[in-house]
């Protein structure tokens, strides 16, 4: 449960979340939360719906986010949707690959992210790394909005 009290020029705002794990392996969440604006047109409604599932060596997630201002046209309103699938090679090592896509109300492309990782434990030394994919990064096809990105990152626990 959330309260943001009201401050100058904005109404209070609430939120609410909850998560079921009642059977082995599955996690259900949803939330939802004022969006608090200066007016009716920049005020609305923050939804997210998550949900995964653990068997064996794979968890599957997916998660749904939905931001819905009051502005009649919808043009500030976004939906993102994203799934990632976890394989657990075995205790030291594992690999994810993720896709999220983000539509955007006013404009007639979708933002696009994909990505895959790795992470490798071994005693309290963690390497990882991530190749990430971004298209239509400001909701248009021009090749700027394209990008490529790779990480890699070493963590040491003494």
């Amino acid at each position: 449960l959330s309260f943001e009290p009201q401050n100058t020029g904005i109404d209070s705002g609430t939120g609410y979340g909850i998560n079921y794990t009642g059977v082995e392996g599955l996690s259900v969440g949803f939330a939802e939360a004022d969006v608090v604006g200066t007016d009716t047109d920049t005020s609305g409604t923050n939804t997210q719906m998550d949900i995964s599932y653990a068997y064996g060596p794979v968890t599957v997630s997916y998660s749904n986010g939905d931001h819905d201002e009051g502005l009649a046209s919808g043009a500030n309103d976004v939906e993102m949707t994203s799934l990632a699938i976890t394989y657990t090679v075995t205790d030291e090592l594992s690999v994810t690959y993720g896709q999220e896509d983000s539509d955007q109300a006013s404009t007639a492309t979708d933002a696009e992210i994909s990505a895959i990782s790795f992470a490798y434990t071994a005693g309290g030394m963690t390497l990882s790394g991530k190749m990430t994919e971004g298209e239509n990064l400001n909701y248009t096809t021009a090749t700027a909005a394209d990008m490529d990105a790779w990480t890699l990152g070493a963590s040491f626990a003494f």
